[in-house]
Formats: structure tokens, C-alpha cells, sequence
């Protein structure tokens, strides 16, 4: 409450930013928010039922807007911590090309709207995840678990999972055991991810004061909680095949891809640790992306090929 009564009075009287489209078009996170979408759209093509092609484009750009409003509420409130960080000074917010009440407010009416939009026009238990998800990501991990505690990546994690469920819910108005599993693997994905970034930039952390987990547990063990959490992402990640969600051809790519998880984990718990080139975390952050797209993006080959030959997978 505070912060947001200091950027009322900030923004008082100073007029309006030369803010461009393409600054408040950065506010949304797009390289984020294309994650949400695709993750959303596997889960809503993944359920089912025949959605009507209106409902679903409304529902995918309900979601693409509604994690827009997610990172435009957080650049808003991380715009101090965001100034001192090399990888993020350059926001729109804290390198002054938008004012925190515009950022805040933008954030704001995107999340109504998304909301009421997905609601009103596709389903209201889909739109109730989505409020919660935003409500998730821009107070309780953005506001209270980012500054508070070294777990902030593994709670607020659910925050990015949520989006498979969201689409499964527009696509059939419930929420079973299958949406679920897809949310568990981006839940359990996040922490390795992330904290590979954080081994790597924990310098930066450190100066933001952000308590992330090389900075309060130290490298060595984060690197080991790195390696566990990426087994149980392997695992998880075939569990569509083995609950005969997906046919083999999802469950052998599956089991490919997270053996190249726990391979470069292995690399990131066998670094010494005085290794400044931080090479290993840096593969394993870049291979962590394409972990997570890839598997998504096999189960939707999968769904479509199973519905439109008749074939157990791809």
C-alpha cells in the first residue's frame, strides 16, 4: 500500500510519459506471455470436446491478456528493484519511459478486462483461475514471496502453470486429472529454471536484494536442488504416456527430453565452485526453455494426430 500511494504522488503533476506503443507493448512480457498462450492452447486443444472457433480465439487472447496485465503489475511494483539489475534496467518503468501510475493502471484495466471478457463470453470457471492467476503472480509472488523467501521461485511457480488449466476449463467448463498433470510439469519445471538463471546472475540478485536461492543457500546447494527437482521433472513428464494420456511416440520424445534435463543438471552439480563462466547453468537454462516447449508442443502433435487418423501418437 505504501508503494502505491508513493506512485500516486510520483506521478502527480509530472504530466504524462512520451511513453511509445511499443514501451506499454513490453509492459505485457511478450516472450512470457507467447509461453502462456501456447501452454493455454495445448491444454484447450488437449480437452475433450469440439470447442467453436470464436470461444477459443476469445479464450487465447483472454489469457494473452491477462499475463500482459500479470507483467505489467510486476514491472509496476519491481520498478526499484528492476533499476538495479543489468538484465532488467532497461524496462520501461524503471529506465523512465513509462510512469509507475500508467504501468499500474494499464495493468489494472487488463486484468478486468481479460477477466470479464473470458467470463462473460467463454466460461466463469476459466475465468476465475485466471483472476487468481494474476491475483497470484502480482501480490502474492511479486509482492510478498519475491522479497520474503529463497522458495519464491517454487510457490510462485504455480502461477505460470496455470494456463493449461485455464485452457482446458474454457474449452470444457471443468478440471480433471489430466489438465493437472500438464500444470505439474510446469510447476516442477520452474525452480531448475530459474534457479539456473540465478546461479548465473546471482550478483545481480544479490544487489537487488532479492533472496533467491544461491544467495541464501549457496551454490552447492542449489545446484543439488537443481539436479533433484530436474529427476522429478523428467518423471513427471511421463506421466501423460503412462496414464494413457498420450500414445509412445509422446512417451519415447518425452523420455529423450528429460534425460537432457537431468544431463545438463548433472553438468550444473558438477560444477566447481569457482566457475565464473557459469557455462553449464547457462546450457541448462537455455535447454530448459526448449524442454518445456518441446513437450508441449509433442503432446499437441500428439492429441491432433490421435483425433484426426485415429493413431495412438505422432
Amino acid at each position: 500500500m505504501a508503494f502505491l500511494n508513493r506512485t500516486i504522488l510520483e506521478d502527480r503533476g509530472a504530466g504524462m510519459s512520451e511513453a511509445t506503443a511499443g514501451d506499454f507493448f513490453a509492459l505485457l512480457k511478450p516472450r512470457v506471455m507467447s509461453l502462456v498462450v501456447f501452454t493455454a492452447f495445448v491444454g484447450m486443444v488437449a480437452a475433450p470436446v469440439a470447442v467453436n472457433p470464436f470461444i477459443a480465439l476469445t479464450a487465447i487472447l483472454s489469457i494473452a491478456i491477462g499475463a500482459g496485465a500479470s507483467g505489467a503489475l510486476n514491472m509496476w511494483y519491481d520498478a526499484d528493484i528492476d533499476a538495479l539489475m543489468r538484465r532488467t534496467a532497461s524496462r520501461p518503468v524503471p529506465a523512465g519511459r513509462v510512469k509507475p501510475g500508467e504501468a499500474l493502471a494499464f495493468g489494472l484495466v487488463l486484468s478486468v478486462l481479460s477477466v470479464m471478457a473470458l467470463g462473460f463470453l467463454v466460461d466463469w470457471l476459466a475465468a476465475s483461475l485466471l483472476a487468481f492467476t494474476i491475483f497470484f503472480y502480482a501480490v502474492i509472488y511479486t509482492m510478498w514471496l519475491k522479497r520474503w523467501t529463497p522458495q519464491n521461485i517454487v510457490i510462485g511457480g504455480a502461477a505460470g502453470a496455470f494456463p493449461p488449466v485455464i485452457g482446458w476449463a474454457a474449452a470444457t467448463g471443468s478440471v480433471t486429472l489430466e489438465p493437472v498433470i500438464l500444470f505439474l510439469i510446469i510447476f516442477l519445471w520452474t525452480p531448475p529454471h530459474f534457479w539456473a538463471l540465478a546461479l548465473f546472475k546471482a550478483d545481480e540478485y544479490g544487489r537487488a536484494g532479492i533472496p533467491m536461492m544461491p544467495n541464501v543457500a549457496g551454490a552447492a546447494s542449489t545446484r543439488r536442488q537443481i539436479f533433484a527437482y530436474s529427476v522429478v521433472v523428467a518423471i513427471v513428464g511421463l506421466l501423460p504416456w503412462w496414464l494413457d494420456y498420450a500414445g509412445a511416440p509422446y512417451g519415447a520424445v518425452a523420455a529423450v527430453l528429460g534425460a537432457g534435463f537431468v544431463w545438463y543438471a548433472w553438468k550444473v552439480l558438477r560444477m566447481a565452485d569457482g566457475d565464473r563462466e557459469m557455462r553449464p547453468a547457462k546450457l541448462l537454462f537455455a535447454y530448459s526453455l526448449l524442454y518445456l516447449f518441446a513437450i508441449f508442443a509433442v503432446y499437441l502433435a500428439d492429441t491432433v494426430a490421435e483425433r484426426a487418423f485415429g493413431l495412438p501418437g505422432v
